[in-house]
């Protein structure tokens, strides 16, 4: 009989090899078999049982596992057996030794793999990332105030249930934790828990990789600001901006007032107000839509230099630029003009941009794409002067009539803007004008630049020109195109500002954002108001040029949006004026 060598041998016959031999070739090949038909029992075990079920991953993978509708159903039931047991998962206090900032500060400097286990330290937070390294070491990042602290959770020093403790906390979830100081072997700065705290339980799953539908960002703006790190850099630029105009007010003796918001008379520009209701009054009343003519009136009363940041309400369209709520400042100086008012603002535009990026030059992405084409905005002083009437009869080749206002202007204004393809759809000479200044002149403005001069039909509060009597002592401030400021030397002649409200009021059959008269404005310039400067600044748009940001409810931390089911709000009983005697 012939016995079969390893794979590659020759065959040999019985008698050629020695018996050990033999035996082992036999023990062999009887182990092969027994390893055959092992493999193919565990593979028909396996088929009976079905497919394995896949191992549950560390970490915020176990969040996979659930689809968001049963992942709320499932943290919902967690947080009821809580209650049940008598342990709420939302306590009324947790207290703290240090903030993030205040821990990283004192133990930066730690040595790695050290631990200073004497010193016991509280933090509090919410958690952004869980990653389990086994069954008993864990690392959790503790985010608060835009601070990240880890959390190296170890079995072998934390003094309640360790599993189950840790097994309840979820990525989103708000968490107390004390323990001790010390860093990673890897260096990075850790807290060691002895003890966890629920605080509060995110029911919600969390977006993993950052958040980018523009709707639900600005519809959801906390998670907004929880998961992009990007929004909330936007808005300590914001903050950091008006502050830096507050102070540099205040350093100017400038003293800041508050007027009110429910005015008797929509006043102070041209523009539709919001309109409310005052039933004790009986007494329709509309939401400011600037607060100009109060803090002349103060200027009036002896406060030579006041100033205002607050909010405006102008019912209106939603565009890129355009939200019916927005934020101004607005400041008026006793015994200054408009030429005072352009080096001023020069010296506090560009002393706040080097303030608060490091340059005088920003950098713009004005497609809104960040990965597009960049523009450089230089606010390097001193700014462009343009004269908006002298530089659009360069620009068209023609004469302008001296007075806008007369009759004839409208025709002359509807050729200019038909001849060049502008649609010529103003109600007025002065909305008209004001178009054919958008298309010629406002385009032009990339960098900081002064439009000049506006006509007198266009500036019904701006002081008449010293040079021109049809022309006003007034700028507009456009940077990438975008009106940013608006200035001008105020009207201060009583007869004067009269007169001005009665044209007003005469446009108003055609255009209904003109100014109505305003009785008690005008008793408080016959007391007197000294020549003065008034100007005001949007600071939304202001953001906007500081942040990159093309949209302006990038900069709000919570714009106008339509319903979602885009339909009209109800109307609620007593909403309508009550009705009067007689």
């Amino acid at each position: 009989w012939i016995i079969m060598a390893d794979a590659g041998e020759a065959p040999k016959e019985a008698g050629q090899m020695s018996k050990s031999e033999q035996k082992r070739l036999a023990k062999q090949a009887f182990k092969a078999q027994q390893a055959a038909e092992k493999a193919a029992a565990k593979a028909e075990a396996e088929k009976a049982a079905g497919p394995k079920a896949a191992k549950p991953k560390a970490g915020a993978a176990e969040e996979e596992e659930f689809e968001p509708n049963k992942y709320k159903e499932m943290r919902e039931a967690w947080v009821s057996a809580r209650n049940a047991a008598g342990q709420s998962p939302y306590p009324h206090k947790f207290f703290t030794t240090h903030t993030h900032r205040a821990f990283i500060k004192e133990f930066a400097e730690l040595d790695s793999g050290s631990r200073v286990d004497s010193m016991s330290v509280a933090l509090a937070g919410r958690i952004m990332l869980k990653r389990e390294s086994g069954a008993k070491l864990i690392f959790l990042d503790l985010v608060a105030d835009g601070e990240k602290v880890q959390l190296m959770a170890d079995a072998s020093t934390y003094t309640g249930n360790f599993a189950d403790d840790f097994a309840a906390i979820k990525r989103g979830d708000i968490v107390g934790a004390r323990g001790f100081p010390g860093k990673s072997k890897k260096g990075e700065l850790s807290l060691f828990p002895s003890e966890i705290q629920m605080l509060s339980p995110c029911l919600h799953l969390l977006p993993k990789r950052g958040l980018t539908d523009k709707e639900l960002r600005y519809r959801q703006r906390y998670l907004d600001l929880l998961v992009n790190r990007s929004t909330r850099d936007i808005f300590l630029m914001r903050t950091r901006a008006i502050n830096y105009l507050r102070r540099y007010l205040d350093l100017h003796s400038f003293i800041e007032v508050e007027t009110p918001i429910l005015n008797m008379v929509a006043g102070g520009a041209t523009a539709r107000p919001f309109e409310s209701y005052h039933n004790e009054l009986h007494r329709k009343l509309y939401m400011r839509i600037a607060p100009e003519l109060y803090l002349k009136m103060l200027v009036v009363g002896g406060l030579d230099r006041v100033y205002e940041i607050g909010r405006l309400f102008r019912n209106e369209g939603i565009d890129m630029t355009h939200n019916p709520e927005f934020t101004t400042c607005e400041f008026y100086w006793a015994y200054a003009d408009y030429n005072d008012l352009m080096e001023f603002t020069e010296q506090l535009l560009s002393s706040m941009v080097l303030e608060l990026t490091g340059s005088y030059k920003v950098v713009i992405h004005p497609d809104g794409d960040k990965e597009g084409a960049e523009r450089v905005i230089d606010f390097t002083p001193p700014f462009r002067r343009v004269p908006m009437i002298k530089s659009l009869e360069e620009k068209l080749g023609v004469k302008f009539p001296a007075d806008l206002g007369a009759p004839g202007a409208m025709e002359f204004l509807t050729k200019l803007a038909q001849d060049r393809n502008i649609e010529a759809d103003q109600p007025t000479p002065a909305k008209l004008l004001d178009k054919l200044v958008g298309e010629l002149l406002e385009v032009e403005c990339i960098n900081p630049a002064f439009i000049t001069d506006h006509p007198v039909i266009m500036s019904p509060l701006a002081k008449h020109h010293r040079d021109d009597p049809n022309l006003t002592e007034r700028f507009e401030l456009f940077v990438n195109t975008k009106e940013l400021c608006n200035a001008y030397t105020e009207l201060n002649d009583p007869v004067v500002q009269r007169e001005r409200f009665v044209a007003q009021m005469a446009s108003k059959k055609l255009d209904d954002e003109a100014m109505s008269i305003d009785e008690d404005f005008i008793t408080a310039l016959e007391y007197g108001l000294p020549p003065t400067a008034g100007w005001g600044m949007g600071i939304d748009r202001l953001c906007m040029m500081l942040t990159d940001s093309m949209n302006i409810k990038e900069v709000l931390l919570f714009p106008a949006m339509k319903p979602k089911d885009d339909t009209p709000g109800p109307v609620r009983e007593g909403d309508a004026p009550a009705p009067t005697a007689g």
